[in-house]
């Protein structure tokens, strides 16, 4: 869904920002025949992430680079960010979006992935402490500092909430199948915590507190964009 959405062609450069253990990135190279340069702080993702691109013989197509996404350079076809602004701070924004900028060429297009919210608010004090350090989902206006100032237009939102709620269904399911090993390798208190992180995500997906918003963009001059959905939905 997200590689339809950015219309990626074999041959293309892109850069993502925020790469985790490295799945998209793969992804993109194996099924759409794109170079990937991906970024990341988190040294051990990086080290897994080269090592599974190595093992699945796609290290020739995906460079992993532990760095900071502020410091990207080059010029890429598409940029992708999925999980990582909930990360980036609101005060921020504009920065990103210099980043983002910077790294399109003149046909350039991306996505951003993230959680987020109606309106702004403070994160809840039991996630803020317990999961996510620092994180702030953003409001829709929010977004909006990462693009209007450096003339990104903004081409498609979705909203996937319910599908995210779902996702954290299965997780679920599976954290409470694997609830005795995750005990022997943490303990009874990190079992309860998850627990607690799941379900409590899940209602908040479902009730409509938290969003999941996937917004589409390009670079201001791009005629080269779909004028329906058609592609997203091929047989």
């Amino acid at each position: 869904h997200v590689c339809r959405k950015m219309r990626l062609r074999a041959g293309e450069h892109v850069v993502e920002a925020g790469c985790g253990w490295g799945t998209l990135a793969l992804h993109m190279a194996r099924h759409y025949g794109v170079k990937v340069r991906a970024f990341n702080i988190s040294r051990e993702q990086v080290a897994y992430a080269r090592e599974r691109a190595e093992r699945e013989g796609l290290a020739g197509q995906v460079e992993y680079v532990q760095d900071d996404y502020r410091n990207i350079s080059g010029r890429y076809d598409a940029f992708v960010s999925v999980g990582m602004l909930e990360h980036v701070g609101v005060d921020n924004y504009e920065g990103l979006g210099a980043v983002v900028a910077r790294s399109l060429g003149v046909n350039g297009r991306g996505l951003i992935h993230s959680i987020g919210r109606n309106y702004p608010e403070p994160m809840q004090p039991w996630i803020e402490k317990r999961i996510f350090p620092g994180a702030c989902p953003p409001s829709l206006a929010q977004m909006t500092r990462i693009f209007e100032p450096h003339n990104l237009s903004i081409l498609d939102i979705e909203n996937l909430r319910l599908h995210y709620a779902q996702t954290l269904r299965h997780w679920l399911e599976l954290f409470e199948l694997a609830g005795d090993r995750v005990q022997q390798m943490f303990d009874a208190k990190f079992v309860r915590m998850w627990r607690m992180y799941l379900a409590g995500s899940i209602a908040a997906f479902t009730t409509g507190t938290l969003q999941l918003f996937q917004v589409v963009f390009a670079t201001a001059h791009n005629n080269d964009v779909p004028r329906t959905r058609a592609h997203l939905y091929v047989p």
